[in-house]
């Protein structure tokens, strides 16, 4: 023991001891430093960062959306406005049994239970604190329901606000457009923080058009949130900026009386265009069938929609933009122009016999009139629209003349309208059936060009300016649908420039007066294809009536009208301006298998020039 206790040196330990505690304490030491730099890093340096961050986690922006602005007409008639809406939503954590809740609220209001995947949809990723809406558009009757058995269920509430709505409804759908809720397919709205509190944008029409006008700036709420994400109370408020209001040069009484006049046509369809000749502002614009925009506002069933997009009926395609259609006899007065201005001896008379043919071919081209007119000028031939007259004018003249006063008058471009989807028509010649079906220009396609038929097509709104454009001998004004802007707090309005005006072949104003006369005799003459159409009338107009084949008669077969389907006969058509001095109305009507331009399409071009003059609308 002695000698073990001579090995230990007790001493020796105790410095090692004493070395590894003050080592220990410097690594303490080390590390408080450590985090005491760590904290100060934090708490001093940073603070401001980290502030901020803690006070996004509870204080939240939060977008508000703005009242969408107001569509007006020219008399002052709402065409598109908002109205208070009550829409029914529940919020998942207060429900008890959620499925059960669902069914008996769809039984009790009457939802259709095909809106039950689509309320699903919704409450799946949505927090249970979170209101879900259940339908966003309750009926008068269906608030009234809810109301009297709200205290059946917990956790269900109304909330109001406002929904766009269509008054005139169907009757300037296609003009206006709708509203409808923004999809997957609207990206650029997504990124777009003006669209942060929106749910709704313009689709179609007017709508869409003047998406930036009517908008308006989103507004902001400051709110602070717990850590479920919980509005606990707002703590500030930036109103947002109302869209403005768009006054349109819509006459909402003209848009009403030609939508009434096609829905009385029994089911036909057809599109109207009227057009004030001295500005080019629309006045009317009507297509048919239409269809409720109301529809779309807040979500159109899929049964609906599916029945509208697959009719034959085609309601939700806009003819005055959009359809395209052979003119016909409508543009024999520009033919005649064309005649006048390459110095044709108008005063000439051409025998019309019922057909016309070439030298030394058997083929015949027909004249609607079986026995023929006899011998007819340029007047005559206009006022009676004799086909036989502008084969042989048209041959004379050659395609490329033709084409060129067309090309003058815009045919084969869109006219310009402030609206979107408008179609150019065809506007055909040697070159573009060349280049499109690679094929010659045959001397018979001149001749049926010459009457409007063939590979030519309009849209209704090209007929209405063209229209316009000879009852201004020349002067060429775009048409336009928004007359000006103003702020919805009433404060002055931003007035719009009209488009530029051009004139085309003004060389001599007679040429025109020729062409003009000619129309007056079509309605007010005692030969002309419209003459019962100008009886009474308030004030003496032009016309031309139109007539297009829908399907080619072969040479030894005879049309019989009756025998023909319903969607294989003619469509009809006319134009008119009003009065012949100082025109203030051009318009352009277009039946779809009308069959005949003085019986079917005339008689509604009289109703609408009696409905602008006899009501007030012009000062004849």
């Amino acid at each position: 023991m002695k000698n073990l206790h001579a090995i230990r040196d007790s001493e020796k330990e105790r410095d090692i001891f004493y070395d590894r505690v003050i080592f220990a304490g410097i690594i303490m030491l080390i590390l408080v430093a450590v985090i005491v730099s760590r904290l100060i890093y934090l708490q001093v340096y940073n603070h401001l960062h980290y502030t901020t961050l803690s006070k996004e986690n509870h204080i939240k922006i939060r977008p508000v959306a703005p009242p969408r602005g107001l569509v007006l007409s020219q008399d002052g008639v709402l065409l598109a406005e908002n109205r208070p809406s009550f829409s029914l939503y529940l919020v998942p954590e207060k429900v008890g049994d959620l499925d059960k809740t669902i069914e008996e609220l769809t039984a009790l209001l009457g939802i259709p239970v095909s809106t039950r995947s689509d309320i699903e949809g919704r409450l799946e990723g949505s927090p249970k604190f979170a209101p879900v809406v259940i339908d966003a558009d309750l009926s008068a009757e269906q608030l009234a329901i809810f109301s009297v058995n709200q205290h059946n269920f917990p956790g269900v509430g109304v909330d109001a606000g406002l929904s766009r709505y269509y008054p005139l409804g169907e009757d300037t759908a296609h003009v206006l457009g709708y509203v409808a809720r923004i999809s997957k397919k609207d990206k650029e709205i997504f990124e777009d923080k003006n669209y942060g509190a929106t749910n709704h944008i313009g689709k179609t029409g007017v709508e869409k058009a003047r998406e930036n006008i009517l908008h308006g700036q989103v507004g902001e709420r400051t709110v602070e949130v717990n850590a479920e994400g919980r509005v606990l109370r707002v703590l500030e408020r930036v109103p947002p900026v109302p869209g403005k209001n768009i006054v349109l040069t819509i006459d909402s009484r003209l848009q009403s009386v030609a939508a009434q006049s096609l829905r009385d046509l029994g089911g036909l369809k057809g599109a109207i265009v009227a057009l004030e000749p001295s500005s080019g502002a629309v006045l009317a614009s009507v297509s048919y069938p239409s269809f409720n925009p109301n529809e779309f506002v807040n979500g159109i069933s899929r049964e609906l929609y599916k029945e509208w997009s697959s009719s034959k009926a085609r309601p939700l395609f806009d003819r005055a933009l959009q359809g395209q259609y052979p003119p016909g006899s409508t543009i024999k007065p520009m033919v005649g122009l064309t005649a006048i201005l390459d110095g044709k001896n108008i005063n000439r008379k051409i025998i019309c016999p019922g057909w016309f043919s070439f030298p030394g071919d058997s083929h015949r081209y027909r004249c609607w009139e079986k026995d023929g007119h006899g011998a007819v000028d340029l007047k005559a031939a206009i006022v009676r629209s004799c086909d036989v007259y502008f084969y042989k004018m048209s041959d004379e003249l050659g395609i490329q003349k033709v084409v060129n006063v067309l090309d003058g008058f815009g045919f084969g471009r869109k006219t310009g309208i402030d609206l979107p989807g408008e179609q150019k028509g065809l506007l055909p010649s040697p070159e573009w059936k060349r280049q499109n079906k690679n094929l010659p220009w045959y001397p018979g396609e001149t001749l049926i060009t010459g009457i409007g038929q063939g590979f030519l097509l309009a849209t209704p709104i090209q007929l209405a300016h063209f229209t316009a454009t000879i009852a201004m001998k020349g002067q060429v004004r775009a048409p336009y649908l928004v007359q000006h802007i103003e702020n919805s707090d009433g404060s002055p309005e931003v007035s719009l420039q009209g488009p530029p005006i051009q004139a085309i072949f003004a060389d001599n104003e007679e040429y025109w007066q020729i062409i003009a006369d000619s129309m007056v005799e079509v309605v007010h003459g005692s030969s002309g294809t419209a003459r019962g159409s100008g009886y009474g009338a308030p004030v003496r107009f032009a016309g031309k009536t139109g007539t297009s084949q829908v399907f080619a008669i072969a040479q030894d077969e005879e049309f019989d009208e009756e025998k023909v389907p319903a969607h294989l006969k003619d469509h009809a058509l006319f134009i008119a301006f009003a009065p012949t001095e100082n025109p203030q109305i051009a318009l352009a009507v277009v039946v779809e298998n009308g069959s005949s331009g003085s019986s079917t399409a005339a008689p509604i071009a009289r109703r609408m020039i009696d409905a602008f003059f006899e009501e007030g609308g012009g000062d004849g």
